[in-house]
Parts: structure tokens; sequence; C-alpha cells
């Protein structure tokens, strides 16, 4: 039998060997490319800000060419170290990581789409940013890779399914994908089981992932290895499964792994084991149990009695039209969600009644009202934190396996698929789902929860125009009053800490959380909820400077929240001081100097903006955590503001955003224009992307319409 120093010995050397295959197969790869389209001939991976992300996280370089690219497969040579020591291993690791990453950068030359559905490839920025918040408040606790065939079809898809049920991100690489596929399991980013690629070198896409997390949410800086790595070993949740058998390839690939902090477990039998790193587990039902023992990953288990999967990972999942057995629709029929405060005596806890017909008596395909009112009662529970809960009945709702949300109060629709009602789901388990949801997230204010849901249209209607839109009316008059002056105390957010470690948000009534879901309210409940949590108090009793919203209080707070990587913050300038941005804003402000004005891009522009850039590319230079002069992100909610960039003129600064983002807040920026400078009509004077992508057409559009930003004082 072999001494453990004889495996180690061993180990080492199929790593080596399997680094120097990959090499081979990358050299031979680069001079093949460069032969068919020259030296010059750019190459980029698409939808980054960063073309060669791994290569640029690893060493701050971009390679943009062919002749770049095997000038940087050089470098790599160098981190092909053959000495016997862990180290080196590592270092052969990455070298094999670029080298995948080299590889699959060809497969995009001229904007070809390697791959086809399943199969997803680079996943671009966007994404990323998405996943930010689920990563950041746990809703994704984890992510796991999974590599190569399971002994079974059935035990590769129950390990993908124990997974998902735990909302663990899952991406898969190799055959797994073709079993998942003859499984008839759906997959994509929407329900958070993501076929990568067949290739072993698709394996990349997800390192991708971690390092681009790296750098678009903790301000690592590109080339520092070191805290690159450090990063993602205490940041990134990740983990991979590996089946057997392994060839040199894999095991290299998977050096790189555990060079990255991220364990690998595997069934092969005779593997050299390494502590809290490389694992062998022989039996694959036990996979799920070990890596998540390995990474230290802690899953909270919510049991609902219902007859379908219920986790984070279905969120995104849609219901089309031809899937869906029923639908309830607030645009076109009455329908509401509300949250109602009562005395204890009056509700019976976990009591769930449905008023009018179930699915199974309604017609296939149909359109029906529904309303739900669930009642609580607590003797800490205030009407504040009502619209609190009631925004959680998005996430809670869609969490159930065939069931899909959207919307809010009483513009809400719902959809429950044909195959969620043949496996037993009905009406009453939503009411199952609210309640426990509920229950179980506030139990520190909610006693007694009892939930009525109202199927029978004029019940709905009743609940709808004497209930529902009565109190969302209080509600929003009461949010309206609110102003920053009539306030006492602004309150910090800290949720994106778990990547971005120096970044606060400051809330105000008048500038929401950047990614869009925390307001000044929001952040009271929170706070109330939890006093020692993501949301504390800040005071605003020594003003600094009032234009720019500068106040020693909040400058205090932040330093101490932020661990002393920032000094002062302003509220109101995005050239002074600004806030710290994260990663997860829903949109980035950027000066436009042509115009005298800003550009505003949201997430789901994909579109080139007047500034030369794409949303991902205003992103690499906004995100992390750090002060960025000129740019700044942002909710959405917030553009509409009376103090949006107050200190730099407000809202007339604003020259162009895209067609889509200017529809959904024109009304409000309309009204606040209006209110401040009695300009009519005002989103008829910013330009989209159907208006002009150039900064000189821009500015003939914007002198037609006569717009404020361009006799206004230089911003720069």
């Amino acid at each position: 039998m072999r001494n453990q120093e004889e495996e180690t010995l061993t180990l080492f050397e199929t790593v080596f060997s399997g680094n120097d295959a990959v090499y081979g197969l990358t050299e031979n790869a680069i001079n093949a490319a460069i032969e068919q389209h020259g030296a010059d001939k750019a190459i980029s991976f698409p939808d980054t800000a960063y073309s060669l992300p791994c290569y640029y996280a690893v060493t701050g370089v971009k390679v943009a060419t062919l002749g770049e690219l095997k000038e940087a497969l050089g470098v790599v040579k160098t981190l092909m170290t053959r000495e016997m020591k862990t180290h080196d291993v590592f270092m052969s690791g990455v070298a094999t990581a670029l080298c995948a990453e080299f590889i699959e950068v060809l497969k995009y030359i001229d904007g070809a789409t390697p791959y086809e559905a399943p199969c997803a490839g680079h996943v671009p920025d966007a994404i990323i940013r998405e996943l930010g918040v689920p990563l950041v408040t746990g809703d994704i606790p984890g992510v796991a890779v999974i590599l190569g065939s399971a002994p079974t079809t059935e035990e590769g898809v129950a390990l993908v399914k124990s997974y998902q049920a735990q909302g663990i991100l899952v991406t898969l690489v190799g055959g797994i994908i073709d079993q998942v596929e003859e499984a008839g399991m759906k997959t994509g980013a929407n329900v958070r089981v993501i076929p990568l690629g067949k290739d072993v070198t698709a394996v990349i896409h997800v390192v991708s992932i971690a390092l681009r997390a790296a750098l678009i949410f903790g301000n690592v800086k590109p080339g520092d290895a070191a805290s690159l790595m450090t990063y993602t070993k205490d940041r990134v949740p990740a983990f991979v499964n590996a089946f057997a058998p392994l060839d040199d390839v894999i095991v290299a690939c998977g050096a790189g792994a555990i060079a990255l902090g991220f364990p690998v477990i595997t069934n092969q039998e005779g593997v050299s084991e390494v502590p809290k790193s490389l694992i062998c587990q022989p039996d694959v039902e036990k996979f799920n149990a070990t890596s998540l023992e390995a990474r230290d990953i802690k899953i909270k288990i919510t049991n609902i009695d219902i007859p379908v999967a219920y986790a984070s990972a279905f969120e995104g999942e849609i219901i089309r039209r031809g899937d869906m057995q029923v639908e309830f629709d607030g645009s076109r029929v009455d329908c509401a969600e509300l949250v109602h405060t009562v005395e204890a005596s009056e509700i019976e806890d976990h009591k769930i009644t449905v008023v009018g017909p179930e699915v199974d008596e309604m017609e296939l395909g149909s359109k029906n009202s529904i309303a739900y009112v669930v009642k609580v009662a607590g003797r800490s529970m205030q009407p504040d934190f009502e619209p609190v809960i009631e925004r959680k009945f998005h996430n809670y709702i869609n969490c159930i396996e065939g069931v899909y949300h959207t919307g809010q109060r009483d513009m809400q629709r719902i959809r429950i698929s044909k195959d969620a009602f043949a496996a037993g789901f009905r009406i009453k388990h939503i009411g199952e789902v609210l309640y426990a949801s509920v229950k179980n997230e506030f139990d520190a204010v909610v006693d007694k929860c009892e939930v009525v849901i109202y199927t029978d249209p004029a019940e709905c209607t009743r609940i709808r125009h004497e209930v529902a839109i009565p109190t969302f009316n209080k509600r929003d008059d009461r949010l309206k009053n609110l102003t920053d002056e009539s306030v006492d105390v602004y309150y910090s957010c800290i949720l994106c800490q778990a990547f971005s470690p120096s970044h606060v948000c400051v809330v105000t009534p008048e500038r929401l959380g950047l990614c869009g879901a925390v307001s000044w309210l929001d952040a009271k409940a929170t706070n109330e909820l939890d006093p020692n949590g993501p949301c504390q108090v800040i005071t605003k009793e020594r003003c600094i400077d009032e234009r720019i919203g500068e106040y020693e209080d909040v400058n205090e707070a932040v330093r101490k929240l932020s661990q002393g990587a920032l000094e002062d913050v302003s509220l109101y300038s995005i050239m002074e001081k600004p806030m710290t941005s994260c990663g997860c804003f829903e949109c980035i402000c950027g000066i436009e100097p042509f115009s005298n004005g800003v550009v505003i891009a949201n997430r789901e522009y994909a579109g080139m903006t007047p500034l030369g850039m794409t949303f991902p590319e205003m992103a690499s230079m906004t995100g992390g955590g750090v002060q960025t002069p000129g740019f700044m992100g942002h909710g959405k909610h917030f553009i509409g503001s009376k103090k949006f960039m107050k200190a730099e003129g407000g809202i007339e600064r604003i020259v162009w955003m895209p067609k889509e983002l200017k529809e959904f807040v024109a009304d409000r920026l309309n009204e606040t224009a209006k209110e401040l400078y009695g300009i009519e009509n005002f989103t008829d004077m910013i330009g989209d992307e159907t208006i002009a992508t150039d900064p000189e057409e821009l500015v003939g559009f914007l002198t037609e319409k006569g717009h404020p930003a361009l006799s206004m004082e230089p911003m720069m």
C-alpha cells in the first residue's frame, strides 16, 4: 500500500500532466486561429466589460486580439512551475483554468454563438449583478459546480434537485447535462440550474462568475491575485462535485478550484484526500451533505405543507401561457394582496379560508380574480410593517415550483402551471405558503396569522375597491409627505457587505437604497424588527454642507460601518464625495460632457449609451464599494426625486436614458420637473436609444428641444 507521501506526489504529477495537456491544446488552438484570422483579430466574450474576465482578474491585463492572447499564453506558462510543492500545484491549477478560458473565447470569434440550448456558455455581467442581491441575502446560500456524468441518471437528477430545493445555484458541465435533459428537468438561470457546456473547458464559465463577483462587488483590483483568491475563498460559497472517472485534465481543473477556495467532492476511489479541500465521498446520495459541510454552508429549513417543491431557486421560473392551468391578472380583473393588522382576539392562527371556486372549478387557461388578505396580530406589530411584509409576497409565491407571480398591490398576476395543478397544487396552498413564510420571517412581530383568499369575483371587487385601494392611498400619502428634512434620522443598509465589504448605503426618505428594494420606511421597519441587523439608525444633527448633503453624523457612521475604508460621503452630489456603489444597483448615472448633463442606464438595457459605454462597461467603473466622482449607482425610483443630484442642478441634468426606463419613470419625473422648474412633460426633452446614441446627435436633439442642461453651469 502506498504511503501518504507517495499518494501526494502522484496527485501532483496528475495535476501537472493535466496542465500540460490543456496547455498544448491551447497553444495549438491559438496558433490555428492566428493562421486563419490574423494576429490582429479582435476577441472577447460577449456582454462583459472585462474581455477575458479570468485572465484580467488574475493579471490586470485586458486581452483584445489573438496576438495579445498568444502573449498572454506566455504569461500563463510562467505559472506552470514544476516543484513538488502545494503552491506549485495550485498555480498549475490556475494555469489550467486560464488555458480553458483561452480555448473558450476562441469559440466566440466574429460574434459566434457556440452554445445552443440548454447550454449557456459564457454568463453575461448583467446576470452576475442580478445574482448579487440573493447571494448577499442568503437566498442563494451557495454555488454548486457539478462536473461529469453521475453513475445513473436518477442519482444525478436527484443531486441537482436536492441543491435546487435548498436554493443553491447549480452549474452543470459535461454528461450531467444530458442526464438532466433526459429526465425532462427545467434548466436555465431563471430556475438557477445553468448547464454551461459539455466540454470540460466550459467549467471556466463558473470560475468567471466567481472572479467577476470579486471585481464587481469586492473592490478587488485586477492583478491582485492574492486578494482575489482570499475573496473567492471567504465570500463566494462555491464547491465542486466531480463524478468518477477523473482524468488528468479534470484533476488539474480541480486544483484550480481548490486554489480559489472551492472544495472538490468526488466518488473517485483512491484519491489522496486533502481535508476540507479534496474529499472522497463514495456515496453520491451524500454529496449534498458532504459539500455543505466542507463549505460550511448553513441551510435554513422551511417546511411548508404543499404538494410541490418550495425554494428560492424557483423565483425566476416563468410559466408560459401554453403551460398554465389558470391565471389571475389584476390588470384585467379585480385582484389585490393586502396585509391587515388586527387584534389577536379577532383571528385564529393558521386558519386558511378560500372564499370562491378552487382551481379545479376554473376553466383551463382562464383569467380569474384573486384577492388575499393576510391578517396579522402581535404585541410588537405596527401598521408601518404591513407594506414590508406585503412586498415579500412576490418572493414567497415565486418560490413555489410551477407558480409565477409578478406585480404587487392590486396589479399582481399569478399563473399556476399545468404541472403544479397535476401535482395537486390548489389555491389553499398559496395560503399555506403565505402563512408559513410570514410566521417564519416576521416571528419577532407576528404572533398570529390568518389568511383569507377570495376568488369569488364580487368579493374580489369589494376587497379591492373598499379595503385595499383606500389602504394603499393612505400609505402613499404618508410617504409623499416624508422628506429628508421632515425626519430626524436616516438609516444605513449594509446587506451588500457580504460581497462589498466597504459599501454602505445611506437610506433617506428621498433616496432609497441603490438596489431599489429598500426605502426609508423599509429600513426603519427592518431596524425595529432587528435592531442589530443591517439597517442602523444614523442621526443627522451636525450638518457640514447642506448643498451636497454632508453631515458629520453620517460620516462617522460610514467610517464605522465601512471599517475605515470611507472617510466621508455626500447624499446629493455625483461629483463631490458621492455615495459608494456595490454592484447591485438598478441604474448607473454618468456624466456626458458634450451635453453638460448625465446619462442614465438601467441593468436591463443591453445597448450602447452616448458615453460610448454599455451598462456593463459603466458598471465596471462604478461598483466595488468605492467612490467614483462622475458616476453613481442608484435605484430607479430615485430618478424622480427632488434630491437627485441636487448639488449639480438636479433632474434638469438628465439628458438621456433608455426608452423603457424613461417610460417607467415618466409620471414621477414629469411631476417633479413641473413642481421644481415649471417644465411640462420633461421626459419629452430627454433622449433615448431610438433618438440618438451618438453624443453629437444627442446634443442636436437637446438643442431642438431647448433642454435646460445646455445652458447650465459646467459640471466639470
